[in-house]
């Protein structure tokens, strides 16, 4: 299957030089930081113009491995509720990226809740808005992409349990990269404290405080049932050390306080 894209053009420039320049820029590498290895990453998943600086510097902090598995969202009413591709290539106007074939099955055979849909990634932009990130700053790799539109914590626990078992058991480094914007559509000052409640959650790697406390208080973070299911899954990779590396809103670039998204960048090592 290929997968050809869905917000080119819109959420990043569809001239792959333009893009390639941007993503560049966005990352900002300076040549005397060393990358870290991470186990997992946070990144956002707006228009590169509003989050584009906070994916690049996560990115451009981490060694990026040569497999991953991509925990995103499925923001539309359609198609499975824990969907994995198994087999394909995923298209960019840099070129195409290849699903990891042994990966995904092994994925797939741990959590009977995957089930293989094409229809939840077809407009899908949360988990394709990271790929050119890769392509230009990780070059050869492989990926298993899982969009998540359930919102039952049980079953995010189980996912997040299935992919920490297939990644303990691996022998080459995976990258959990998990991909969600914060509170939505909130004034700035409401949105900031909001978002950081649900961050202080993330950095205790309390996947249940995370879940109750984005119900109760009623924040918005559309990538919640992602990040869930990767602070479940870091529970079987050993101590796992949380750092912010980067918290914005809309509001800095757009001047508009009035109604904002949230934005963070997070590594776990």
């Amino acid at each position: 299957m290929l997968r050809l894209p869905a917000v080119s053009g819109r959420f990043y420039p569809s001239n792959p030089t333009e893009l390639s320049a941007l993503v560049t820029k966005c990352a900002n590498i300076d040549a005397n930081v060393q990358p870290v290895r991470a186990k997992a990453c946070l990144t956002p998943h707006a228009g590169y113009v509003y989050s584009g600086h906070v994916a690049g510097e996560v990115y451009a902090r981490i060694a990026i491995p040569k497999r991953i598995v991509i925990l995103g969202v499925r923001h539309y009413p359609r198609g499975e509720n824990a969907a994995i591709l198994l087999s394909g290539t995923w298209r960019t106007p840099l070129g195409d990226a290849q699903i990891d074939e042994p990966l995904a099955a092994s994925l797939r055979a741990a959590c009977p809740l995957l089930r293989e849909d094409s229809v939840a990634h077809s407009a899908e932009h949360s988990l394709e808005v990271q790929i050119p990130f890769l392509q230009v700053l990780g070059r050869e790799f492989t990926f298993v992409p899982i969009a998540l539109g359930t919102v039952r914590f049980e079953d995010l626990v189980r996912v997040g349990e299935a992919v920490g078992r297939v990644v303990a058991a691996s022998h080459d480094e995976i990258l959990l990269l998990t991909t969600s914007d914060l509170n939505h559509y909130e004034n700035d000052a409401v949105t900031r404290v909001k978002d950081r409640r649900a961050i202080e959650q993330i950095m205790a790697m309390d996947a249940r405080g995370l879940y109750d406390t984005c119900r109760n208080e009623e924040i918005s973070m559309c990538g919640l049932g992602p990040t869930v299911a990767m602070l479940t899954a870091l529970k079987s990779l050993g101590p796992t050390n949380p750092e912010l590396v980067c918290y914005t809103t809309s509001a800095d670039v757009s001047g508009d306080f009035s109604a904002v998204v949230g934005y963070a960048g997070m590594i776990f090592r």
